[in-house]
């Protein structure tokens, strides 16, 4: 197997995250602003109480919330209190959102949130290059896709106790996913003392990689070795030279 270690800096980048902000009453009145919004099946909004007493329900997409949702825990009854709630909407559809003390399904204080199905992506070339995770800079992925559907990975980071540690290995492609078994490279010194024979690669674990664009991804990861388990959201941190990876589409928030 081919390893290729590479001594990284990862250093901060703005990241593209699907998440957009309502806002709810406020200084703007008795609305939503934005009114209407256009969203991809996966998507996140956060609807934010800017002042009043106000909740936001939809009865399309089957949510109340306000202090928290009904039905999860939470109190959607109108508040005054400077409440702000996330939902994901993992359905395509056209979905009513209006504030009960000031609106009804498309009337007064009412939007509408439009939702398009994203669309599906396959692990190909242009996934090769540096990933991070902008809140966690100061380690990160290498990843090279290799023929015959294969992803390299390898995880330069540090073990739960401090010390540098990198592990992994390559795996088949399915789609937009890849699986590994990782191995973690132990025993080596640097030169002149470098010893091939005592160089040892023990079983890591498994790391999951989910992908929804050339651009942002997941890792979710399952370790043997004293790791734990866990997700790490993914950012591309470098585009190598001959690659394209073209920016994923934003939406301007008036």
């Amino acid at each position: 197997m081919r390893l290729v270690l590479f001594a990284l800096m990862f250093l901060c980048v703005d990241v593209w995250a699907a998440n957009f902000t309502v806002a709810v009453g406020g200084n703007a009145g008795l609305v939503f602003t934005p009114r209407d919004l256009d969203i991809r099946t996966g998507d996140t909004v956060t609807f934010t109480n800017a002042g009043g007493f106000h909740n936001v329900v939809s009865q399309a997409a089957g949510f109340r919330c306000a202090n928290g949702c009904d039905g999860q825990g939470g109190n959607g009854a109108p508040s005054t209190a400077p409440w702000s709630v996330t939902i994901t909407f993992n359905n395509p559809g056209t979905f009513d959102i209006f504030c009960e003390p000031h609106g009804s399904p498309g009337v007064g204080m009412a939007g509408t949130i439009r939702v398009t199905q994203a669309a599906t992506t396959t692990i190909d070339a242009s996934y090769t290059g540096a990933w991070f995770d902008p809140a966690q800079s100061g380690h990160g992925l290498l990843l090279e896709v290799l023929p015959n559907n294969q992803l390299l990975a390898w995880w330069f980071t540090f073990s739960p106790t401090g010390q540098q540690a990198w592990f992994g290995g390559v795996g088949p492609i399915t789609g937009n996913t890849a699986t590994i078994a990782v191995a973690q490279t132990q025993g080596g010194r640097f030169i002149p003392n470098f010893n091939p024979s005592q160089v040892t690669n023990p079983p890591w674990g498994t790391l999951n990689f989910t992908f929804t664009s050339c651009s942002s991804g997941r890792v979710d990861f399952t370790s043997t070795a004293g790791f734990g388990s866990g997700t790490m959201q993914l950012t591309r941190l470098t585009v190598p030279a001959g690659i394209t990876c073209p920016p994923p589409a934003t939406t301007v928030l008036p």
